[in-house]
């Protein structure tokens, strides 16, 4: 009886001790070392600068769509209004996060190429969408991704990008990422925020007009006035 009881101690200590190490393997106990996001490098310099927020997945069409009108905007508006991309690769796209993945090794590496890669992608996704890889194993594409970034950021950095793939830093950024998406209480893409707040139709590809309709009255405002009533 005394040894049943044992047992059954050794069995419940084991059984904490695994619990504990299961919950210490998945939490995140700090926050990252930098904000998530790539920020668009047009319209710096205005600290009073609207800032939008942009949930994109490199392969989704609609992120796709979504860029040329929200691009056009941030031309016309200027300083006035700064954007800062954010990644969520959607887990039915199937090379999602390896794009993703490619998107924070350049950043890395040369981060005055990113949005260039972004556009990239966006010109190119099909090549990465589900039916087009269906026969194609993970190693395979990462080395045609390889391949094909060498020709966007140049050969100098062919090993980098090779060796950025291998690289488990580069695998937890692009999880974060996904992670703060998350967190935000973004579940598609392309999603948006302006100054913090979620834009109605978010999930909906916008044309200049109705980046016009939302920009206007904040850049309008007397800054010391709330421009908030928008989202309310």
């Amino acid at each position: 009886m005394q040894e049943a009881k044992h047992n059954i101690v050794i069995l419940q200590t084991a059984s904490l001790l695994l619990l504990v190490l299961v919950l210490n393997g998945c939490a995140q106990t700090l926050p990252p070392a930098k904000y998530d996001g790539f920020l668009y490098e047009h319209g710096r310099g205005d600290p009073d600068s609207i800032l939008i927020e942009a949930f994109f997945d490199p392969v989704c069409p609609d992120s796709r769509d979504s860029w040329p009108p929200l691009k056009q905007a941030l031309a016309f508006y200027g300083p006035h209004v700064a954007l800062v991309v954010h990644l969520l690769p959607l887990p039915y796209h199937d090379n999602a996060f390896v794009a993703s993945r490619a998107l924070h090794i350049v950043n890395k590496l040369k981060p005055s190429a990113t949005f260039s890669l972004l556009e990239w992608f966006f010109k190119n996704q099909e090549r990465y969408y589900n039916a087009q890889t269906r026969n194609m194993s993970r190693a395979s594409i990462v080395d045609d991704l390889v391949k094909q970034l060498t020709a966007v950021i140049g050969n100098s950095y062919h090993s980098s990008l090779e060796s950025g793939f291998t690289d488990r830093k580069t695998d937890l950024t692009t999880r974060v990422s996904f992670k703060y998406s998350t967190s935000r209480g973004v579940y598609g893409t392309p999603f948006f925020y302006v100054n913090g707040f979620v834009l109605p139709d978010a999930g909906n590809a916008r044309d200049f007009n109705g980046w016009k309709k939302v920009l206007d009255p904040l850049v309008a405002a007397p800054k010391k006035q709330e421009t908030l009533h928008f989202f309310l």
